[in-house]
């Protein structure tokens, strides 16, 4: 695993300026503008390698956890409190190019309504199963063909808050680098270790490990709290519209459901996963006397 190196980054209309000097940008042709306007598009984020982090909690997040910064593009006029300035200085220290913008060019590059006048691009981390370090008891998340990069977003910002020690997407839909999934994490997409995988490579790779998986079925007999998840575990959620893949429902080591008491006969996927993370965590609480 790894970022991409400071030569990937340093191709073509993305090499790096050395200095720290804020740059003025008041024009909305400046060509470096543009280029941040194409990384809306997939295709043109994966060939440069970077992501777009936008706003106060996600620059800060992605410094905190020593993500490398390619750029900073900032707007005072846009700041929402005091702390920004620090932001930004912490990002002339490290040597980072800094690219001053007027509200006018700062807009046109923003993916919110309401930007808070800082945003980063930063390059994409890729993980495999065996970049993941384990802890002696750990505790995983799996999303199968997440669909919506909301969802994906927010099950990171929950793992991050019950303490998992990674998150792994099987057979992705989503981009993981889509700028909507740093926004729904708030940043935790840099806190939370993200590995990528097919089920088949996940499921074996969790037998290896002796994990037991958890995926929740609305048929399932068990209730969520009826199994033991203070030892190694993988709670396991799938795609929206359709739930968990055959292969995960067969040969999942338990299958558990959410009790539906009303008209809906599911839960949006990210709600599911809190659910059942925070029963790791209230289990792993009461098993530790706290």
């Amino acid at each position: 695993m790894g970022y991409l190196s400071a030569e990937a980054l340093a191709q073509a209309d993305w090499k790096l300026i050395l200095s720290s000097s804020p740059q003025s940008v008041t024009s909305l042709q400046n060509p470096g503008i543009k280029q941040v306007v194409k990384l809306r598009q997939r295709s043109h984020r994966d060939d440069a390698g970077l992501l777009v982090v936008e706003g106060y909690r996600e620059v800060k997040r992605a410094l905190d956890n020593k993500v490398p910064v390619a750029k900073l593009f900032f707007c005072p006029p846009l700041y929402q409190g005091k702390n920004e300035p620090v932001l930004v200085a912490r990002c002339a220290e490290r040597g980072v190019p800094l690219f001053e913008c007027t509200e006018p060019v700062f807009r046109k590059i923003a993916y919110r309504d309401r930007p808070e006048g800082l945003l980063a691009l930063c390059p994409q981390a890729r993980r495999t199963l065996a970049d993941l370090v384990l802890p002696d008891n750990p505790f995983l998340v799996i999303g199968e063909h997440i669909e919506k990069p909301g969802n994906l977003g927010t099950m990171l910002r929950t793992a991050d808050a019950a303490g998992a020690d990674g998150l792994i997407v099987c057979d992705r839909c989503t981009d993981i680098h889509n700028p909507n999934v740093v926004r729904a994490s708030i940043g935790t997409l840099f806190t939370v270790p993200v590995a990528e995988a097919s089920t088949e490579e996940t499921i074996a790779w969790l037998k290896q490990h002796g994990i037991r998986s958890l995926a929740a079925s609305p048929h399932a007999d068990k209730n969520y709290t009826d199994v033991d998840l203070t030892g190694p575990v993988a709670v396991v959620v799938g795609a929206e519209q359709f739930g968990l893949s055959d292969t995960w429902m067969n040969r999942a080591d338990e299958l558990v459901r959410i009790p539906m008491l009303g008209q809906a006969d599911s839960l949006n996927v990210a709600a599911a996963a809190t659910i059942l993370l925070y029963e790791v965590v209230r289990q792993r609480l009461a098993a530790a006397g706290r």
